[in-house]
């Protein structure tokens, strides 16, 4: 073949793919009979079986009534309760023979926790826990003397306080009695309590007021000198149809819920009212006892992604960028 016809055949193939391009590049104008068609379509289905949304974890819930809390968030930490700490100390003057305790270990109402002998009598006696709990300070080892100074601190860490930090301006708005959830500032944890107090000093390096917290801690999983989040149920509005908040996503602008469909779930748009964070009002779109994806839903909202991106690449794909070239099909090549 002469280089001439070569370059001939080169030139012919380029034009195809730029022809098959402009092509691509191209939609045809819709008609009204493209619009009533994509009308009897129906909403897109994120087809998801119900086994593979058991396994990511997808959960469906009713709508239905629930209360609105307008909430105040506070910043606090966990404190040991007061009420429930004891403080050991010698009941006679002497020299410490054995200490048997350690920070951390916890103790049971009436165990030794160290021996002293007596200065007076020259007999050895046990110190005793006063309390069930957890040895949270030590000041006694062996050989030292033993006087009127505390040789350990107990703790019953059952019962923790939530100590939130509130400004003067919002001190008007919380009083004792009102409802609060505390979260880990991780938010893995989560507790409910009510103020017990609101302290009458304020905290000179910070120019806030304490709002304590009680919290029963049996499992141990609120930690003292943690960080956490507070917020308090200022007031509650009962509304009719709410969903959880979790539910509601954003698509091309406007909020939607998922709903389940025969073979997977749509989108439903939805007008919302008020929310608290946990719960949000629906006033259209979703009504009482209708099904609706509570959790994960950002899964089903990835599943119709993923269907569109699908839908493009059976159509022939999306259009190539500007000043770029598509590539050809499979198994067409350039002389």
């Amino acid at each position: 073949m002469t280089a001439v016809l070569r370059h001939c055949l080169r030139l012919a193939a380029m034009a195809a793919v730029l022809a098959a391009a402009g092509c691509q590049r191209t939609a045809p104008a819709a008609t009204a009979s493209d619009d009533d068609a994509a009308a009897t379509r129906g909403p897109v289905i994120a087809r998801i079986s119900a086994a593979a949304a058991k396994t990511v974890g997808i959960e469906v819930a009713q709508a239905g009534p629930a209360s609105i809390r307008e909430q105040l968030p506070l910043y606090g930490a966990v404190k040991p309760n007061a009420e429930r700490v004891r403080e050991v100390i010698a009941r006679f003057p002497g020299t410490l023979k054995s200490v048997s305790k350690a920070i951390g270990d916890p103790v049971g109402k009436g165990e030794t926790l160290a021996t002293i002998e007596s200065d007076e009598s020259l007999q050895t006696y046990a110190v005793t826990a006063p309390m069930t709990g957890v040895i949270t300070a030590r000041e006694a080892d062996p050989g030292e003397q033993a006087g009127s100074e505390v040789l350990f601190s107990i703790t019953d860490l059952s019962s923790v306080w939530v100590e939130l930090s509130l400004f003067p301006a919002d001190a008007a708005r919380v009083r004792a009695g009102q409802a609060v959830r505390v979260t880990s500032v991780d938010g893995r944890i989560s507790g409910d309590g009510r103020i017990a107090l609101v302290g009458a000093l304020g905290q000179a390096a910070t120019q806030t007021l304490t709002a304590r917290v009680p919290l029963a801690n049996d499992d141990r999983r609120w930690t003292p000198g943690l960080f956490v989040n507070g917020a308090v149920a200022l007031s509650e509005t009962a509304v009719p149809v709410a969903v959880a908040a979790t539910a509601v996503q954003t698509l091309d602008g406007e909020s939607v819920v998922f709903v389940p469909v025969e073979g997977g779930y749509a989108a439903r748009p939805v007008r919302l009212g008020r929310s608290d964070g946990e719960a949000i009002e629906v006033l259209a779109g979703l009504a009482a006892g209708e099904a609706y994806v509570a959790r994960n839903s950002f899964i089903v909202k990835a599943e119709l992604g993923k269907k569109g991106l699908e839908e493009d690449d059976e159509s022939g794909g999306p259009a190539a960028a500007d000043g770029e070239v598509p590539a050809p099909a499979s198994g067409d090549k350039t002389p």
